[in-house]
């Protein structure tokens, strides 16, 4: 339906503009005798109603539009959406669309009383285009608004302030209390605090610099372009440097300039439908603890080091950041054999992606970034390296213990996009969403009110590209 509304310009325009160009051009009628009709609110017999579509031209009449239009109002019709269109029966012509909330016996009424007005084209009755709230029913929950993450960003899995018996600081009592602090800092926070600032330890700082030293003399010859361009700026804004770890508070709102992220503390592992769902509003659940420090280049878990040198320098990509929400707007009421394949691709990506740049393999995925035995594997020349196939990648299995069996490659964060996209596509939802910035919600495109509610943003941005774009061909002489 968007390709099919999204034509040139010329041969297609909303009726409000539509029908002030022909009136106003043919003297037909002054300005403000023609009203601008809206949708009611009223939803006057509703479970007889469905939606219904009235295609007319018309007549050699004046004022033939705007008795037609009133004719809707005076008969209670609820009119939803109204354009004009080129006519491909004739060149010359505009026809009407109008979609409107009916039963049958008010559109039989409707269509009689228009014939007299205008040339009646096509009729679609009413139809079921609404998902019933039955097929609502039985899919997953996820959240509508960036706030609902509080739902369910303390679900976490594994770890928080509980430890496996092989994690390194199992035994260290000192170590498992500190990390029951940063659980319950992360389990008290709500969507609109500031994040708490942490006074770290000296051995916390130390554990961060062997890490943050060590993984900067591999970043120059194994990293990709925008991970290089973006750390510079978080040392210069966000204070990354060897001897002092951010304060998540400052990194979230550098994110937010940059991209549109923010950062949400967590207690530690996610469900991947939680996680991902974070995405979707742009927001990155990211721990503060830092891992122990008898073993500072191995962490069975992410900790504040693979977060802040792994995840964050690429966040501050835009195109980066777009790919990762498209990721999670893809989970966003998915089944639960879907929120796997996504997780998987996103393991692979984000994580462990790599990219060709100047004809060499790079790393982008945060995973490799902040792990320097398995960065200097995966470019190593010995590593398994299969090009991004969403459909591949979604069966291969993601290991966490030792080395992955397999890396894939993209060419760019574009390719890897579009490729998301398409894969996206044949999840199987009664719907699609779409991310509203202004609002930081996401609207769920179920039936035709809603798309077309999307259709008109659309118009306007696009006009505002049209007027940029004739202001460009004047000062050009075009």
């Amino acid at each position: 339906m968007l390709s099919g509304i999204l034509q040139t310009k010329g041969h297609r325009k909303l009726v409000c503009r539509a029908v002030y160009t022909m009136l106003e051009g043919r003297n037909m009628i002054n300005k403000s005798t023609f009203t601008r009709i809206e949708e009611s609110s009223e939803k006057k017999n509703a479970s007889e109603k469905g939606r219904a579509t009235i295609i007319f031209s018309l007549k050699n009449e004046v004022g033939g539009l705007v008795k037609a239009l009133r004719l809707f109002q005076e008969n209670h019709v609820n009119l939803v959406h109204i354009e004009s269109r080129k006519s491909k029966r004739r060149n010359s012509e505009f026809e009407i669309f109008v979609d409107c909330d009916s039963n049958h016996e008010q559109l039989n009424e409707i269509i009689q009383l228009l014939r007299k007005h205008v040339n009646v084209v096509d009729v679609e009755p009413p139809d079921n285009s609404c998902l019933h709230e039955e097929d609502m029913n039985e899919v997953p929950w996820f959240p509508k608004k960036i706030s609902d993450l509080d739902k369910c960003a303390n679900r976490v899995l594994m770890y928080g302030s509980e430890l496996d018996a092989d994690h390194p600081g199992f035994k260290d009592n000192v170590y498992r209390k500190r990390r029951k602090y940063f659980a319950d800092l992360a389990m008290a926070y709500k969507h609109g605090d500031p994040i708490p600032y942490i006074e770290f330890t000296e051995e916390e700082v130390q554990t961060w610099g062997v890490v943050y030293r060590e993984l900067n003399k591999l970043y120059p010859t194994h990293a990709c372009r925008e991970y290089l361009k973006n750390l510079p700026l978080l040392s210069k804004y966000c204070e990354f440097r060897e001897d002092n770890i951010p304060q998540l508070e400052d990194v979230s709102r550098f994110l937010r300039e940059r991209t549109g992220f923010t950062i949400r503390p967590v207690a530690g592992y996610l469900s991947p439908r939680d996680f991902l769902a974070g995405l979707a509003f742009r927001v990155f659940h990211c721990t503060q603890y830092v891992r122990h420090s008898s073993e500072p280049l191995y962490t069975p878990e992410p900790d504040t080091c693979h977060e802040l040198l792994g995840h964050v320098p690429l966040l501050a990509e835009p195109s980066f950041a777009q790919f990762s929400q498209e990721i999670g707007l893809a989970s966003l009421g998915a089944s639960d054999d879907s929120i796997q394949k996504l997780a998987t691709c996103y393991f692979f990506t984000v994580e462990f992606g790599l990219c060709k740049q100047e004809g060499q393999l790079r790393a982008y995925g945060a995973g490799l970034l902040s792990s320097i035995s398995e960065l200097k594997h995966a470019l190593s020349g010995k590593a398994k390296i299969m090009p991004f196939d969403p459909k591949v990648t979604s069966k291969q299995e993601c290991i966490i213990t030792t080395f992955q069996e397999a890396y894939f490659v993209s060419d760019s964060f574009e390719e890897a996009k579009v490729k998301m996209r398409e894969f996206a596509k044949t999840i199987k939802r009664p719907f699609t969403v779409r991310y509203n910035p202004y609002t930081q919600s996401v609207d769920v495109l179920k039936d035709t009110v809603s798309i077309n509610s999307v259709v008109e943003e659309l118009r306007h941005e696009l006009d505002i590209i049209g007027d940029a774009l004739n202001r460009l061909n004047k000062q050009l002489g075009v």
